[in-house]
Parts: C-alpha cells; sequence; structure tokens
C-alpha cells in the first residue's frame, strides 16, 4: 500500500490516480484517520509520561493522604491510558482497511483509459500469421488431434476444465522446460512453489481472497487459498524480513498451477484454453532497489519477448492503460500473441492478439504489506521493490502454438525451439 504520510502530503494526486483508475477508494477517510491517530499517539504519550511521574512520586515519603491522591490519580491514568489505547487500535486498524483500498501510483506515462481497449501498443514482433487454406481454432485442433479433451474435463471436474493427452502432455512439459532453460541463462532461481497460500499473503500481494468480486478459490475452514499465480508464493517468500542489500537483485522463478474462478467471463474470447480454472504458469519474481525496478522491469518484458520470439509467434507489447493495470502496479507491459482462432467466423488472414504474458512493477507497494525490507548504507531499514512477470502460461502459449503453427493436412508442426524439448516436430491426426 501506499505510504500514509504520502497519501497526506498528495491528497489531491491520489484521489485523480484513483479516479483515473476506475476503483473505489476513500483517500479523505485515510487522511482523516491519519490525523485522529497522530492526535490519539500524541495523548497517549502525554497520559503515558503522567502515569510514570505518578509512578514515581508514588516511591516517597506521603503524607497518607497524600498517597491516597496519586493512588486516586493512578487509576484514572489507567483508565484513561485503557480507553486511549483501545481507541487508538480501532482508529490503527480502519486506518490499514482504508489505506489497502487505495491503488499503486501510475506510471505518468501509462495511458488513460479504462479496458484493455485503451491500452497504448508499443511494439510489434512478427506479422500476424496467414494461411492458404481455412485455418481451425485450438479448440478442434486439439480435438481433430486427440491432445486435448474438454468433454471429459467437464463431465469430471466442471466446466472450464480441461484433459491434456498424447503429444499435448509432452507440449505442455517442452514449453516448461524451454522457458525454464531461458529463465535460468537469465539468472533466474528455479522453485516449484506451493499451490497454497495464506490469505494474509495473498492480500498483502494485492488480491482480494474473499467476496463476489474475488477470482480466488478459498480452502472452506482453513484461512487459506489456492493460488492464481505464483507471484502470491514468491512475493510472500521472503515476508517480514530485512534483505541484505548486498544480495539484492534477487531473481526467482515460480513453477505453479494457477486455481481461478473466472467468475463471469465468457464470450468468443474466453472460450477453450483461453479462460480455464486451473493451468500450469512460470512465473519470474525480482526483489530489488527502489532506485532499481525501471530497469528490471525492462529485464522481465526483454525475457518474455526472448521467449515468444524463439516460438517464431508473432506479438506485440502494450504499455496497459490506467483502468486495466490492478492495485498494486505501477506500470504494467502485456505481451499480446496473435491467435488465427480468434477470427469470427474463421478465415486465412484473421485472427486477434491475445495476453500471453504481462510484467508488473508495484515498487514498494506490495512491500510495504508484507514488511519487506532492506538495510541501506546507512544503516536504515527501506522496502525493496517489488516486480513480477509471466514467462508463459502454459495454456495460451498452447493456443499460440496450434494455431500459428497449423498445417494444411490439419496437422502441426512445432515451432524449431520446442523439438529438443518435446520429441517430436509434428502432431499428426489420430
Amino acid at each position: 500500500m501506499l505510504d500514509y504520510r504520502f497519501i497526506v502530503d498528495n491528497l489531491d494526486a491520489v484521489k485523480k490516480n484513483i479516479e483515473s483508475r476506475y476503483m473505489k477508494a476513500d483517500a479523505d477517510a485515510v487522511v482523516r484517520l491519519f490525523n485522529r491517530r497522530t492526535e490519539l499517539t500524541t495523548s497517549l504519550q502525554g497520559l503515558q509520561q503522567q502515569r510514570n511521574a505518578n509512578a514515581a512520586a508514588m516511591k516517597g515519603k506521603l503524607e497518607p493522604d497524600a498517597r491516597n491522591a496519586l493512588i486516586e490519580e493512578g487509576k484514572k491514568l489507567k483508565e484513561s491510558i485503557a480507553a486511549s489505547e483501545a481507541e487508538l487500535s480501532g482508529v490503527e486498524s480502519s486506518l490499514e482497511t482504508e489505506a489497502r483500498k487505495i491503488p499503486n501510483m501510475a506510471h505518468p506515462e501509462a495511458p488513460l483509459g479504462k479496458e484493455d481497449k485503451d491500452n497504448l501498443e508499443v511494439k510489434r514482433v512478427g506479422e500476424p500469421t496467414k494461411f492458404d487454406f481455412e485455418p481451425a481454432d485450438h479448440v478442434k485442433l486439439g480435438q481433430d488431434l486427440d491432445i486435448i479433451d474438454f468433454d471429459s474435463g467437464t463431465k469430471v471436474s466442471g466446466t472450464k476444465f480441461y484433459y491434456l493427452k498424447n503429444e499435448g502432455v509432452f507440449l505442455e512439459l517442452g514449453l516448461v522446460r524451454y522457458a525454464l532453460d531461458i529463465l535460468q541463462k537469465n539468472g533466474f532461481t528455479p522453485f516449484i512453489t506451493p499451490d497454497v497460500a495464506k490469505e494474509e499473503i495473498l492480500e498483502g500481494i494485492g488480491f482480494n481472497p474473499r467476496g463476489a468480486e474475488s477470482n480466488v478459490y478459498t480452502i472452506e475452514g482453513e484461512d487459506s487459498c489456492l493460488v492464481g499465480t505464483a507471484e502470491i508464493t514468491l512475493g510472500g517468500y521472503y515476508s517480514n524480513m530485512i534483505l541484505p542489500k548486498e544480495k539484492l537483485p534477487l531473481r526467482m522463478a515460480g513453477l505453479s498451477h494457477c486455481f481461478r474462478r473466472e467468475a463471469g467471463a465468457a464470450g468468443q474470447f474466453s472460450k477453450g484454453l483461453y479462460r480455464v480454472h486451473q493451468f500450469t504458469k512460470l512465473e519470474m519474481f525480482v526483489y530489488c532497489l527502489p532506485e532499481e525496478s525501471g530497469k528490471f522491469h525492462e529485464e522481465l518484458r526483454g525475457v518474455e519477448e526472448e521467449i515468444f520470439s524463439g516460438l517464431e509467434i508473432p506479438f506485440r507489447v502494450v504499455d496497459t492503460c490506467t483502468g486495466d493495470l490492478g492495485a498494486p502496479a505501477y506500470r504494467k507491459w502485456d505481451l499480446e500473441a496473435w491467435m488465427p482462432g480468434r477470427a469470427n467466423p474463421p478465415s486465412r488472414n484473421g485472427g486477434e492478439w491475445g495476453e500471453v504474458t504481462s510484467t508488473s512493477n508495484c515498487t514498494d507497494y506490495q512491500a510495504r504489506r508484507l514488511n519487506i525490507k532492506y538495510k541501506d548504507d546507512e544503516g536504515k531499514n527501506k522496502f525493496v521493490h517489488m516486480l513480477n512477470g509471466t514467462a508463459i502460461a502454459i495454456s495460451r502459449g498452447i493456443i499460440a502454438v496450434l494455431e500459428n503453427f497449423q498445417q494444411a493436412d490439419g496437422s502441426v508442426k512445432l515451432p524449431k525451439a520446442l523439438v529438443p524439448y518435446c520429441g517430436f516436430d509434428v502432431i499428426k491426426k489420430k
């Protein structure tokens, strides 16, 4: 979350930022509660000083009446202190609750807008794939090649679940190893992370574990949830810790299953593997010094571009608009791959861009909530900056590979980079 004093000193800018991000938060309430907390803290300190003076006076030689007066005064001070502490505790709780609703400040160059259509394209690699035959979408390809089974997934687990089978299994594992090798080459420490996290960690990262708008599966009877991304578990790894400055930056790569309710997600562009309740994802995470987070944000984006360039998949990079950033992000880049199967109706030259990765610089917003600091050269504890980025969401990677590399006979020829990892170069109809 934002620093309380920053909110007080920059109230108009904070309110304008809330408005431009189309979020609901009451910055005025934060200022009011912050000022009240300051008043109560000062008052409580005064009462504690009086109590200490009273206790010191009691140690002297006193007449009975004087001692009784001090005893009576001590009782009143004890009651006043207890009442002040209770009120201060309530105000601090309300202050934190209201402050957590306020989003991070957005980068001054982030495009103003409400939805993904307002994102700004800043780079394009490759051109949309064209065919000399009528292409199919990944749903039909997966069924015809017998590598994806949506019907059995629905029967066994419900809608938006699926089975991978035959070459589909090796395609997923191949994409994981391909991306992992690139991450390891770029200095990332690999992790396989838990699929469950405590609610306090989700809240610290910026996810809402409960409520109608939550995208999270909570575990009944437990204060924990299934994770929607390894950002949660990698971000919680160093919670409540002070990191040695000389060990920064820390680059981590987390492989996990991801679970998302995807409530309300429907429509042409949500079909098949694009929005599902469970998928595999390889996530990047960086802890760094505040002055270096901009540089590492570009590094994360560069790794994402390296992964998809190596797969020979056409993609573009967009600067995410303010309304689509998410509360913790200061700035976010999205990579959108060309997905020919999104054409409606299907056509040889049709398709749409579909998000496959994103990378966010969350500055110290998450670090404040999770209490992750480093000790600077003067010995002062300061909050680190935290960044995350999707190396590859495997389900969407599969979409991009199947749809862009399909052949006229219904087979799919794999990108050259994947062949050593999968052990075959083409997926044929059974």
